[in-house]
């Protein structure tokens, strides 16, 4: 019988540029994990209504699969209950999937 842990279930998910570049890698059992950690690295604005919507184009490695999610991130206050490590103000994520692309090539 095979014991899987929790890393075995993980995929990689490779940002990628508008130029085709890959700059950053991204895990997570689903895209819209990999997507909503990407999103947390956008500039987050005052608001969510304020946030900036950005494209973010996620390939999954091996794969020739690309996941298209519309991002946004903004600031909020950290809950009352937050650790003591946690700042004050947090920054929080959404994304909502745009689309799968197939590339001729990896």
């Amino acid at each position: 019988m095979e014991v899987t842990t929790m890393a075995d279930d993980k995929r990689n998910f490779a940002l990628r540029e508008s130029s085709g570049e890959e700059s950053s890698v991204f895990s997570g059992r689903t895209p819209r994990q990999a997507a909503l950690k990407a999103a947390r690295r956008l500039t987050p604005a005052s608001s969510e209504d304020a946030a900036d919507r950005t494209e973010l184009r996620l390939r999954e490695k091996g794969t020739t699969k690309v996941h298209i999610y519309e991002g946004w991130a903004w600031e909020e206050n950290a809950p009352d209950d937050k650790p003591d490590w946690m700042p004050d103000d947090i920054t929080e994520a959404n994304v909502s999937k745009q689309g799968i692309e197939h590339l001729d090539e990896i």
